[in-house]
């Protein structure tokens, strides 16, 4: 309960986390009852209302097959959201139990991970991302696996961090000695320790997930047409940025509205749990 009562406290006095947090539950819900909240059906197509402004009926006016933009959005939101989750938690769960392994056991064991890691830090994300999206063919799910492929080597190399300086505590030493498996120590002394950063890192790349997803379909090699997914709309959008404004404004807005608030959130949640960072 006291730890409980500090979070709160913190949380109060960061109106920025605040708001992050408030984005984030609204996305949620949204991405959740999208059906419900949806004024029609994304795919369903009337030409004789395509490129219409926002208006009454269409608050975020069509696209170039009559789709409301509106409804498109929405069905946006819940396949971004599941975009960003998947590849973070997929992400964490292998790049952390690599890092786990890598730092605890060291040797040339870690010698081999750590130069593999560097492999990956040596090229852009994105470029990756896009070079492995086109050898694996287009696809959301293909663009998906190219995340997390490429994102990977920062949690290993976050949380070996934390477990090369856990690894030698009193306690740790204590665990050995009582004859505690080496399991035993990893996942129940040492990754609870280690927790904390991964929970940060995670936080703001739910953000990035999202926005580097919406980049590869930009490009064509993400979630393709007629699908709901923002970077798509855009990228449909982009030869009527003149004529029609909304088409592209809309689905770029929520994507900028989705970063923000992860970013914002993630910046809160290090602040709080930073010592070096926490106002006394």
């Amino acid at each position: 309960m006291e730890r409980l009562n500090s979070f709160i406290y913190r949380l109060k006095r960061s109106p920025l986390t605040l708001v992050g947090m408030v984005i984030i539950l609204c996305l949620i819900f949204t991405a959740l009852f999208a059906p419900v909240i949806a004024p029609y059906d994304p795919f369903q197509i009337d030409p004789a209302n395509r490129l219409k402004p926002p208006s009454l009926k269409h608050w975020f006016g069509t696209d170039t097959a009559g789709r409301d933009m509106l409804t498109r959005v929405i069905f946006g939101t819940r396949i971004s959201i599941r975009i960003g989750a998947t590849v973070v938690f997929l992400t964490v769960i292998s790049g952390s139990l690599i890092g786990l392994f890598s730092g605890y056991i060291g040797g040339k064991f870690d010698e081999v991970v750590m130069r593999i890691t560097d492999v990956f830090f040596s090229v852009p994300y994105l470029i990756l991302a896009m070079a492995i999206t086109a050898a694996l063919g287009s696809g959301l799910l293909n663009a998906m696996f190219s995340l997390i492929l490429v994102w990977w080597p920062i949690y290993a190399r976050l949380i070996r961090g934390q477990v090369l300086q856990i690894r030698e505590a009193p306690y740790i030493e204590a665990a050995r000695g009582l004859g505690a498996s080496r399991g035993r120590i990893i996942f129940r002394h040492i990754l609870p320790n280690a927790a904390t950063p991964i929970i940060v890192q995670a936080s703001l790349d739910f953000g990035n997930a999202i926005m580097y997803a919406a980049a590869l379909s930009f490009i064509g090699l993400g979630a393709q047409p007629p699908a709901p997914e923002w970077g798509a709309m855009i990228s449909l959008a982009r030869n009527y940025l003149q004529d029609s404004w909304w088409f592209a404004t809309f689905p770029g807005l929520a994507i900028l509205v989705t970063v923000l608030g992860f970013n914002l959130l993630g910046d809160g949640i290090r602040d709080m749990t930073d010592p070096r960072l926490r106002e006394i």
